[in-house]
């Protein structure tokens, strides 16, 4: 069977499977199998594929069609500037988090030689393409996740910047190195009894730990700010992702502990996802 005549019926199957992005999912699950980019399998439409591929991508389209993330199923995910290296034990970066790499670059426009602190780190997206971005900052990513340490590292490596950060796995309460002029966070905020209304391609496959964040949707937030206390330096800055319905509670939270609120900024949806923030 050709490219062209897979695509089409990868595309009908997922379409018929409520996949919204039936079109784009069935070719890019095609340059996945293929090893090749899209204008490849459109210039080769009419190249026949062997058994072997053939199967594998219609393995895809089925794990696509349960609804398993594009991200996991060809293992990477574009962020920023960059592409990431992705496995299901991350969570999958989305345009929203952008938003702090956008604050990041405005606060620190006129700083160099920054060390950085990203708690949760995940797949290292936040503060790898930070890294990439100022040359002379250095930065620490910390997680409970020893899958995610991995992850980062590989990233770290790829984007050629691993010199320049140093990942360790534990929990923010018993992290005591260091002192920081930025920490950065992304924390799981999604209220628990909320879980369930998540759209299926998330809450079926997502690492459940970067999404509970607890009974209130504040358990990690009030974790992550208690600890910055500790580890950033006066006049340091603290951007934190929220909820979009979180912003007074967290902004509470943050003049308690000591900060002040520099900005609250929304995201590409016009939803409140992010607070500049200064210990003073």
């Amino acid at each position: 069977m050709d490219i062209k005549s897979l695509i089409s019926q990868g595309s009908i199957l997922l379409k018929n499977n409520n996949i919204p992005t039936f079109q784009i999912d069935s070719e890019i699950l095609m340059t996945k199998v293929t090893q090749k980019d899209k204008k490849y399998i459109i210039l080769n439409a009419n190249k026949t594929l062997d058994k072997k591929k053939i199967n594998y991508y219609k393995e895809l389209i089925k794990s696509r069609c349960f609804g398993k993330p594009i991200a996991y199923l060809t293992g990477k995910k574009g962020f920023w500037k960059y592409e990431f290296k992705i496995s299901e034990d991350v969570l999958i970066p989305r345009p929203d988090t952008e938003t702090i790499i956008e604050q990041v670059l405005k606060i620190t426009k006129e700083k160099c030689k920054l060390k950085v602190l990203d708690i949760g780190v995940g797949s290292g997206c936040i503060i790898l393409s930070i890294l990439k971005e100022k040359s002379d900052f250095y930065g620490v990513g910390v997680d409970l996740s020893q899958k995610c340490i991995d992850i980062s590292k590989i990233n770290a490596q790829k984007l050629g910047i691993n010199n320049r950060v140093k990942f360790y796995k534990s929990d923010i309460d018993n992290f005591k190195m260091g002192k920081y002029d930025l920490i950065i966070s992304n924390p799981p905020y999604i209220k628990t009894f909320d879980l369930k209304y998540l759209e299926r391609d998330v809450i079926d496959f997502e690492p459940i730990n970067a999404l509970n964040g607890g009974l209130d949707g504040l358990s990690e937030i009030k974790k992550v700010i208690n600890n910055s206390t500790k580890l950033i330096k006066k006049n340091g800055k603290l951007v934190l992702e929220i909820a979009f319905d979180q912003k007074n509670l967290v902004v509470k939270l943050l003049r308690n502990k000591g900060f002040y609120i520099n900005r609250i900024v929304k995201d590409y949806a016009n939803n409140y996802r992010c607070i500049v923030s200064t210990k003073i």
